[in-house]
């Protein structure tokens, strides 16, 4: 660490005189000296975890149980690791040494008990209070433990639950104090200790380095690598040991780009004032204010005597362009910042299609973790396909397909457990009910018994709803999406509106009011159990009969489901209408039956003309999925994001196949530089030569006439720091409804290329200035601590 020494004379940053006694200078070397030892404190120390008796017996390990069925359980030792951040345990199988860690980052929750599937299907011989469930981020499966002793479940499960809580807590300078080098060295030592270290004798020689850097993605010139060998062998040796080789780690992981953008506002003296501070804000267009500044300095300044003189050194900036005080999405949108007191129509709305399968739709399993994993992930809409079941109880899978088999009631008490974990506000559940009458009476027992009060039994105030209520108004409530047997205060005037909702083999061919209310004359409406019927209060299914008739024809709580390939043919004849139709009722849409692999199609689309409920495969990633992910990232991700002001009006003339019409909107023209990526992850990580060749294309997704992308060229062999500067332009009319996704793919000239990490926002989310993005995986996990690094700017904005 460099001793800046310029801080000991006070704000102005003035240097040493030469004549200053050397003996002071010597004593001001070794107070930084100590500064920067104090980085290398044990991780438990900074989390004030070391005299914990959790993190203690976590630490020596325990053999657990791992249970995956009814025949398969293992014992294996689990340990925590002294970084404080990994989980170790043992595999039978060397070829397996990659899998044997996993870091408490990547963890969702930790269950206490038979709360898993698993557990509740094959954990019946071990006692409950000695089971437990780890569950991570993304797609991995559910991990399912068992102790040999309910002391030691315990103990894990606090230990675990203290470290995420910590590490959740933990601020940049804290992250950067723990792990002063977080991830590379670690990743580096492991490596090193494992197989890079050839003559396993802790030390490495030049040919050693190279290889370990192949396995962390980078292919180095030979020269520089061999450069910052030699600086590193302190001893002359040609071998590193274990300092040197974190000297080594500590020099490849310089940023120059940020070096220099700290030198062009500190100056040669190469330390931040205040004033040259508020200067950096103004740039990005952050508040810059005398207060805000010192407050940043105080926050991530790393060295205490620069603090007390208000002023930041090079570590302390790079500190600050990481935090997310700093991310590219606006954290002022991060939490729930929307007005929630608008009708539910005015909302798009987080949902799920065919909720419960974990694979495709003609052979996957369904299974109740697949509603907890949608919950986690902001979903506000799930799906229950019912069908009889044995023994009078109700099953939940894809009809008549291979697919496995779930009770109802079983998915109930999870969504009674799960649904307002991570969002406060109503969750629906869509029945697509196959069920006989008294099966269906069955549905509607287990609903009311399970949910209580929970469940949406009556409107608000006892009356016909003249607008659906708020998110505000249904906090931790729970609505039922269906068919009734009549209007919702016994009036059969409307009883052609109670027909099955629309799919899409009879999309093509509507039949008059006046042949609805003559087949359903003959209907036997025994066929709906009235028990049932009485549950769907706010939102009734009706079959869609066109945007002809008055909005005032259909009440509030009424509303349709519509195929994908049904929206795009409304969209084109009349996507207008659409709008105003979705201004005051709620749509459904969902993707086309021949999606057998359950892939899922454009949302963008669906929300271009205000449908709120827009229905994906959660299981399937995709370019899709990270649009939801994108589209429900602000609002504090809560699954309800309200929808632009011009698609609220039920007179709005806007149109999304003509934007131009009825809004008076500038262009706006959307300026990225992309300048580096940092810590790639390998895609074939089985072969240690496979070096990633990144290249970076921005996509926009909105209104047809929005919808764009640009790519940088690809970096030959560097996954770790490659270097761009390449600037990329493109245009955008309507900012409200579009998304910006940025995209990392490995170039391959023989195929198509493979996804490496993707991020996508809201436009309107976007923050200027130079912005790290931080990367997320297919299925949506982080890929800390692989970013990119850009500058944006934004005409007309």
């Amino acid at each position: 660490m460099a001793c800046p020494w310029k801080i000991c004379c006070g704000r102005r940053k003035q240097k040493y005189q030469k004549e200053r006694d050397q003996e002071q200078v010597q004593v001001h070397v070794q107070q930084c000296a100590v500064a920067a030892g104090s980085l290398g404190v044990q991780p438990f120390r900074k989390m004030g975890l070391t005299e914990d008796k959790d993190i203690k017996a976590m630490l020596h390990g325990s053999k657990l149980w791992k249970i995956k069925s009814h025949s398969w359980r293992r014992q294996r030792l689990y340990r925590l690791e002294k970084d404080g951040m990994t989980i170790w345990y043992e595999s039978p199988s060397k070829s397996a040494r990659s899998k044997q860690i996993f870091s408490v980052m990547h963890i969702e929750s930790v269950r206490e008990g038979h709360q898993s599937e698993g557990l509740q299907k094959y954990g019946h011989t071990f006692p409950e209070k000695q089971c437990l469930t780890i569950s991570f981020k993304g797609k991995r499966r559910n991990l399912d433990l068992a102790a040999p002793t309910e002391l030691e479940a315990q103990q894990w499960v606090r230990g675990l639950n203290k470290l995420m809580k910590r590490v959740e807590a933990m601020s940049q300078r804290e992250k950067l104090d723990q792990y002063p080098l977080p991830y590379l060295q670690k990743r580096s030592m492991y490596i090193t200790s494992c197989w890079a270290d050839e003559n396993k004798d802790n030390k490495m020689s030049f040919k050693e380095i190279k290889n370990m850097l192949r396995m962390i993605n980078i292919d180095m010139d030979d020269d520089y690598a061999f450069r910052l060998f030699k600086t590193c062998d302190k001893s002359s040796n040609d071998r590193l040991e274990e300092n040197e080789i974190e000297e080594f780690c500590t020099l490849l992981m310089k940023r120059p780009e940020l070096e220099e953008i700290f030198k062009h506002y500190s100056g040669e003296d190469c330390v931040l004032s205040v004033e040259e501070l508020l200067e950096f804000l103004r740039d990005q267009g952050e508040s810059a204010t005398l207060e805000n500044a010192r407050r940043i300095i105080q926050t991530y300044e790393l060295n205490e005597k620069a603090k007390q003189h208000d002023l930041m050194m090079q570590d302390g900036f790079m500190m600050y362009l990481l935090s997310p005080e700093s991310d590219i999405f606006n954290q002022a949108h991060a939490g729930i910042y929307q007005d929630m007191n608008q009708p539910l129509s005015h909302y798009f709305i987080s949902s799920s299609h065919n909720t419960y399968l974990t694979d495709n739709q003609l052979g996957g399993a369904s299974s109740t973790e697949a509603y907890i994993r949608a919950f986690m992930n902001g979903c506000r809409c799930v799906e229950l396909d019912c069908w009889e079941g044995p023994n009078g109880e109700p099953i939940i899978y894809h009809g008549h397909t291979l697919t496995s088999k779930i009770l109802f009631k079983d998915v109930i008490r999870t969504v009674r457990d799960y649904a307002f974990k991570n969002s406060p506000y109503p969750v629906i559940l869509s029945l697509e009910n196959h069920c006989g009458l008294e099966q269906q009476t069955t549905l509607a027992r287990h609903l009311k018994t399970i949910l209580g009060d929970m469940l949406v039994t009556k409107t608000i105030d006892g009356k016909e709803p003249q607008e659906l209520p708020s998110p505000e108004h249904l906090k931790g409530k729970i609505l039922v999406k269906g068919k009734k047997l009549r209007s919702l205060f016994g009036d059969d005037e409307n009883l052609n509106l109670c027909l099955v909702e629309e799919d899409e083999s009879s999309a093509g061919s509507r039949r008059s009011s006046q042949q609805d209310l003559e087949r359903l004359q003959a209907k036997d409406y025994s066929e709906i159990s009235q028990e049932l019927s009485d549950l769907v209060v706010y939102l009734k299914t009706i079959s869609f009969h066109g945007f002809q008739n008055p909005l005032k024809s259909l009440a509030a709580h009424e509303m349709s489901s519509f195929s994908e390939s049904k929206v795009r043919k409304l969209t084109k004849e009349s996507a207008n209408a659409f709008v105003r139709h979705n201004t005051c009722h709620v749509s459904r849409t969902y993707p086309s039956g021949l999606r057998t692999d359950s892939s899922n199609y454009n949302p963008q689309e669906m929300w271009n003309v205000g449908c709120q409920l827009v229905a994906l495969n959660f299981q399937t990633p995709g370019y899709e999925m990270d649009l939801n992910g994108g589209r429900f990232r602000e609002n504090g991700m809560c699954g309800y994001v309200l929808k632009p002001k011009f698609m609220r009006d039920p007179n709005t003339s806007f149109d999304p196949e003509y934007p131009g019409c009825g809004l008076n909107q500038d262009v706006k023209t959307l300026t990225i530089k992309v300048i580096t990526a940092q810590q790639l992850p390998k895609i074939n990580k089985e072969k240690n030569n496979s070096i990633v060749d990144p290249l970076v294309r921005v996509e926009v997704y909105g209104v047809p006439l929005d919808n764009s992308k640009k790519e940088t060229e690809y970096i030959l062999n560097n996954g770790f720091n490659p270097t761009w500067d390449e600037t990329l332009s493109l245009q955008v009319r309507i900012p409200e409804l579009a998304l910006v996704r940025f995209l990392v793919e490995d170039y391959d000239t023989t195929s198509s290329n493979d996804f490496i990490g993707q991020f996508t926002l809201p436009f309107t989310s976007l923050r200027q200035g130079y912005r790290h993005i931080h990367l997320l995986s297919k299925d949506g996990a982080s890929l800390s601590p692989a970013t990119l690094f850009v500058h944006i700017s934004i005409e007309g904005w």
